[in-house]
């Protein structure tokens, strides 16, 4: 699939704008509308970087992480048992 670079940029900025107005009006931690905005946010990020890599040979100095790697990340820093404040 390819898709515009300034389609999917302007897709990505509307979801930044969406993740801050969830993130502001959020209702606590596990707030669905931060998590969906986030996860949207994710997705916008993914098509944006993979549209401007195809039409320009260009990336982003960003990196997503998913839950799973940053938990694998954190037990090889701090140990599976350790964490930040020990």
């Amino acid at each position: 699939m390819s898709t515009d670079p300034r389609e999917a940029l302007d897709a990505f900025l509307e979801a930044v704008r969406e993740h801050y107005a969830a993130s502001a009006h959020r209702t606590g931690d596990q707030d669905p509308r931060v998590e969906a905005a986030y996860m949207a946010l994710a997705d916008a990020f993914e098509i944006y970087e993979d549209a401007i890599y195809t039409a320009f040979d260009e990336v982003t100095p960003f990196e997503l992480f998913d839950d799973v790697e940053d938990a694998k990340d954190d037990d090889d820093v701090f140990g599976p048992e350790d964490d930040e404040d020990d």
